[in-house]
């Protein structure tokens, strides 16, 4: 059996808008000036307080606290408002993927599980993922141990998976837990860092995607 295992935000969803409005609201909150939208878009992917210490790292804890809660608060405003939409042939793709008898999917995410379990509920993905790894549970990438626990609960060798991101902490993590990494060029960090992070190839799209995962195994 093969393994493809997804990033969340800015890989499967296109999550920009409600990440940086968030962000937005709880520097407000903490009565800090928000920072740029490209700031922000850089530190998607890391478990949330680890995050946020990176984007204010001279505030103390309890600031930083403070941020963290605003942040989740005007997230969960967010998503109910409206849920982030698939990047375009997302959907397709898993399907191609899903369709595959030799072929099992996982999701390794920031994101906490009530995030996750909304996202999947939001787009129809229920039994899509038959391990989902969040920052609930692990040490926030680019740490392996999601990865490691999504190898472990399939039984799937290293060498058999592949990790599909658009960010260093994706790529640095798959190289890490000693599988492929395979970037995206849509979502928040550009091409030459993810190759730079070690991303076997690049994705121009999700058809590209779909391409360069068709002949995988065969």
């Amino acid at each position: 059996m093969k393994l493809v295992v997804f990033d969340v935000d800015g890989t499967l969803i296109d999550s920009q808008h409600h990440i940086h409005g968030a962000m937005t609201a709880a520097f407000q909150g903490a009565g800090l000036p928000p920072l740029p939208r490209e700031a922000v878009l850089q530190i998607v992917g890391l478990s949330l307080p680890v995050a946020v210490a990176q984007l204010v790292p001279g505030q103390d804890a309890a600031t930083q606290a403070r941020i963290v809660d605003g942040y989740r608060s005007a997230f969960m405003q967010a998503r109910l408002a409206q849920a982030a939409p698939l990047y375009p042939g997302a959907r397709a793709c898993l399907d191609m993927l899903a369709a595959r008898d030799d072929v099992l999917l996982a999701v390794a995410t920031g994101k906490s599980r009530r995030g996750l379990a909304a996202m999947i509920e939001a787009h129809g993905l229920q039994g899509r993922f038959v391990s989902t790894q969040t920052a609930d549970d692990h040490p926030s990438k680019p740490h392996p141990a999601m990865l490691l626990r999504a190898l472990n609960e399939t039984g799937v060798d290293a060498a058999d998976a592949v990790m599909i991101g658009d960010t260093s902490f994706d790529m640095d993590m798959a190289r890490a837990a000693g599988m492929t990494g395979l970037g995206v060029s849509w979502g928040y960090h550009g091409q030459d860092v993810l190759v730079a992070s070690g991303a076997a190839a690049v994705a121009a799209d999700f058809a590209d995607l779909g391409r360069k995962l068709a002949g995988w195994g065969a």
